[in-house]
């Protein structure tokens, strides 16, 4: 199994803890995993991306093009890196707009949960629940309950399954 993830946003939207859960569900499944990120302007808000590499990968870094899965936490990380994806890769979006297959509007929802910084658990249940990155539900679910803090595991997984249970874009 190899796939390779990219993951775009600014910096505080939880784009570590998502690369993060990538990788433990990743381990957690018997694959090997490499991951890189830049965040050099991420504690003033700045770009951040990070690269998943999942199966028998050398190199940390996804080459322009090679991406078969991104994740967007705004609609300009999208425009930023959308070069990283291969062509007809899919690209789940965070955004208002939600009329692409893949586009949520995670921060609405999580807003409404009262879990604002969980933005980024829903992206990720929407995902899983769509089948686009290698994991399952339940192994996922199981890296949020060890990974997230104890103050915010409930609100990563009430995001999480908000996620899992939104019933637009492609199926």
């Amino acid at each position: 199994m190899n796939q390779q993830i990219i993951i775009s946003g600014l910096g505080g939207q939880g784009i570590l803890f998502l690369t993060k859960l990538l990788a433990q569900a990743a381990m957690d499944s018997g694959n090997d995993v490499i991951t890189s990120e830049t965040h050099g302007m991420a504690m003033r808000g700045g770009t951040v991306v990070s690269h998943v590499k999942i199966g028998s990968f050398l190199s940390p870094l996804i080459r322009t093009g090679q991406a078969d899965m991104g994740f967007f936490l705004t609609a300009g990380s999208f425009e930023i890196h959308r070069a990283f994806l291969r062509e007809g890769a899919p690209a789940v979006i965070n955004t208002p707009r939600t009329d692409g297959p893949f586009a949520i509007d995670a921060a609405a929802i999580a807003r409404e949960a009262g879990a604002r910084m969980a933005t980024n658990l829903v992206l990720l249940g929407f995902a899983v629940k769509r089948d686009l990155p290698f994991c399952t539900v339940s192994i996922m679910r199981e890296a949020i309950g060890r990974l997230s803090p104890s103050r915010h595991r409930q609100m990563n997984i009430e995001g999480f399954e908000r996620g899992l249970n939104y019933e637009g874009g492609a199926s």
